[in-house]
């Protein structure tokens, strides 16, 4: 019998990134998944800058890369118009990742997984949750695997188990949302034709009444991945954000023709119906048991939350869960620090809500207005796209919105102003910018110095050592920045949010928010 802190149940990106975190932050991690195989095809394409970022420091991201296409290209086509566009070198000084990443969910899924085995933990395929409680002290779950059925007890549940989570469900937490109208169609084929011809290099994207119908050269079991929305049948008993009923190929045929493009189905080698919701559950946290990604929240695939979303709840729970696993039973700061996960992620998963669903309207509602606005009014505005696209300022500016670069937890009880505060910094709750940097020697990137666990301190040129007691445990590292005059510091999270910062040393807020998130009780491990 294993003892286990942190007790992860799926193994999407959702739960191994949460396993990789916790684990790294002092958890003894034990991740579960009922399916014996990994999901397959992939559905979610694509990552976002920020989720690059939360990634790094997990020593993934160069592996994640490594299977990327970090330099997309794109053609939209808008009735007999074209608009070619390049999907990476935005003007975003503030992150290494200046670009959208075309990659499968499986390469994901296989880095995070070979990952976590490099640290000696293995996904327990073909293990299925059958029921979780909080008995008060700790969490009791019953497992279901082909060696038989076993109770655990651990500390603390996350439940990454999907749309249809069982921890959700034993946790009673209810769940606020409703179906979409429209579904997805996805599909693996080979095409010949105008579509075909372009190559791997870039995705296609048709517009016309019916919707949007996507081409990626992503493709799985053929050289194409399709994507499109089309008006749902009948919603009861589906399962949504699940590859249900095959497609016939007639049917994809008569998707790509009305999208009004001469691409002829070769070869199909997969497709299926994906039944959509946008939903939100009340909440994040119920005691013991946590909810993580697509068991939290549910979105369209307008701007690619999913995976992203996931992996970003997953970083910000990991490192709280492998602090609070340090902690003394009864230590009141648990409840501050495991708190905040639902009161940071919650109101930023709602208002990803309204972001998608907004964008989700102009892509695939079949409304009269919409199904105007794509197949009227995009083709004639067309012209105006590529001077849009040259605004460099305002396309960064989508992006920061769309890969969530704009989110901040200033409101969060983690998030402490020293005295006094530190002009021109981040402010608590931020997330740190990257940015050229010097410890005394090369310049270097400061991102790339955050990149591994733990709490950074960023002493300014002048300012006070903190007390040696105080970042004692292999959880801090200190840095001083030579280049940045001046006596504050400023105190990073895990995840690369601000803490806590203070214009002048103040030792005794610095102790009492280390003490706060529990950065004091628990070594990391490296």
């Amino acid at each position: 019998m294993m003892t286990v802190d942190v007790l992860v149940v799926g193994a999407g990106p959702t739960g191994l990134t949460l396993a990789l975190e916790a684990h790294d932050h002092g958890a003894r991690v034990r991740i579960v998944e009922r399916r014996p195989e990994p999901f397959r095809p992939s559905r979610a394409l694509i990552l976002h800058p920020r989720t690059l970022e939360v990634l790094r420091p997990l020593g993934v991201t160069d592996a994640v890369l490594e299977r990327a296409d970090t330099a997309p290209a794109a053609v939209l086509r808008l009735g007999s118009r074209v608009v070619e566009a390049r999907l990476a070198d935005f003007a975003l000084p503030e992150t290494a990742f200046r670009h959208l990443s075309l990659v499968r969910q499986t390469d994901v899924e296989e880095v995070l997984t070979r990952a976590l085995a490099d640290r000696g933990v293995r996904v327990e395929r073909g293990t299925e949750l059958v029921t979780v409680r909080d008995d008060g002290h700790n969490a009791s779950a019953v497992l279901r695997s082909p060696r038989g059925t076993e109770e655990i007890s651990c500390p603390y549940v996350a439940g990454c188990d999907g749309p249809a989570s069982t921890v959700r469900a034993c946790a009673g937490i209810g769940w606020h949302g409703r179906p979409y109208a429209v579904e997805v169609i996805l599909a693996d084929l080979d095409l010949a034709g105008a579509a075909g011809r372009h190559g791997p290099s870039g995705a296609q994207v048709f517009a016309g009444r019916d919707g949007l119908v996507f081409l990626f050269p992503l493709g799985e079991q053929a050289a194409w991945r399709l994507l499109a929305t089309r008006a749902a049948v009948g919603s009861a008993g589906r399962d949504f954000g699940q590859p249900g009923a095959a497609v016939p190929q007639a049917e994809l045929q008569r998707l790509l023709s009305d999208a009004g493009t001469p691409a002829r189905i070769e070869r199909l080698a997969w497709s299926a119906r994906v039944p959509l919701r946008c939903g939100l559950a009340r909440r994040f946290r119920q005691e013991r048991l946590f909810l993580a990604g697509d068991a939290a929240h549910n979105y369209s695939p307008a701007t690619g939350q999913g995976m992203n979303a996931g992996i970003q709840d997953a970083v910000n729970l990991g490192w709280k869960l492998g602090f609070a696993a340090g902690h003394a039973e009864g230590d009141p700061g648990d409840d501050v620090l495991l708190d905040s996960y639902d009161q940071e992620r919650r109101p930023a998963a709602r208002r990803r809500i309204v972001l998608t669903h907004m964008a989700f309207w102009a892509e695939a509602s079949t409304g009269r207005f919409s199904s105007w606005l794509r197949g009227v009014a995009a083709p004639h505005a067309a012209a105006a796209v590529p001077a849009l696209l040259d605004r460099r300022r305002l396309v960064a500016e989508a992006i920061r919105l769309i890969s969530q670069l704009r989110v901040n937890y200033r409101h969060s009880p983690l998030s402490v102003q020293g005295t006094p505060p530190l002009r021109g910094a981040p402010r608590p709750g931020d997330r740190l910018p990257d940015a050229t940097v010097s410890l005394g020697g090369a310049p270097r990137r400061l991102h790339e110095l955050l990149a591994g666990p733990g709490v950074h301190l960023l002493l300014q040129r002048d300012a006070a050592p903190p007390p040696p007691q105080v970042v004692a445990g292999s959880q801090v590292t200190v840095l001083r920045l030579a280049n940045s005059p001046g006596r504050g510091l400023v105190a990073v999270r895990p995840d690369g949010h601000v803490g806590f910062q203070c214009g002048t040393a103040d030792p005794a807020g610095l102790t009492d928010w280390l003490a706060l998130i529990g950065a004091a009780s628990h070594p990391v491990r490296v």
